[in-house]
């Protein structure tokens, strides 16, 4: 049995520069690795099953769909840590473990399991272009953030949906769908100032929500403090 970490990642700013003819919007972002982890136990196997992490259909999930793109059959048993629907890629991420520990080493083409898995394939720290398939690898800088996570999540298609019907927004913050974000789920406002009354920070929308998070460590009950880490091991 092989015991793998599957980091999650954190979107510090998104700028999104175009849209596809198929509809997939095209991004410009930095990203980084975090310490928050899910922990995936890894046993090939003649048949794949997974268990944990809540109920999960070994048949229409990204661990499942990763081991199948690999051509490789396992049981995977799922820790959950990283909040679900909360921008920090927890599905992702953990396909991405999976593909790592299959010696997957082709970046773009982890992309057809979603946006942010090419990005948790490489981590560490990285530029994000294209629909997420363009990483390129930025030099480490050690950073100490702190998260509010709200007890729901924010829906990416609806998302990049409501900032095509408003006329594609610039976000003032860095965070091209911050605006959109907020119509889709007007509740994380209210997230967003309580973690400002807490730390005196402006605070930052993760991607398309529902996390937001500020630079420094400001511990408290309601908050999660955070730290950047390098990339992980790759296959040779």
């Amino acid at each position: 049995m092989t015991v793998l970490a599957a980091a999650a990642k954190l979107t510090l700013s998104l700028r999104i520069t175009g849209v596809r003819a198929d509809g997939y919007h095209l991004i410009d972002a930095e990203m980084v690795t975090l310490d928050l982890a899910d922990t995936l136990e890894v046993e090939p196997a003649a048949t794949t099953s997974i268990a944990g992490g809540g109920d999960i259909d070994p048949g229409d999930n990204l661990i499942a769909r990763a081991l199948m793109l690999m051509g490789r059959t396992a049981r995977v048993t799922v820790t959950k840590r990283i909040p679900p629907g909360a921008g920090l890629g927890g599905g992702s991420a953990d396909a991405a473990a999976v593909l790592r520990w299959a010696g997957c080493t082709d970046v773009e083409g982890s992309a057809q399991l979603g946006a942010d898995v090419p990005f948790c394939l490489v981590g560490g720290r990285a530029r994000v272009r294209g629909i997420g398939e363009l990483v390129q690898p930025l030099d480490h800088i050690p950073r100490t953030l702190t998260l509010l996570i709200p007890p729901f999540g924010c829906s990416t298609p609806a998302v990049y949906r409501r900032w095509d019907e408003m006329g594609g927004p610039e976000g003032a913050s860095g965070n091209d769908l911050e605006l959109a974000a907020l119509e889709v789920e007007p509740r994380m406002e209210r997230y967003r100032q309580a973690l400002e009354r807490a730390t005196g920070q402006t605070a930052r929308l993760a991607g398309s929500g529902s996390t937001w998070f500020v630079e420094g460590a400001f511990p408290g009950d309601d908050r999660m403090v955070v730290r950047t880490v390098p990339a992980p091991p790759h296959p040779a």
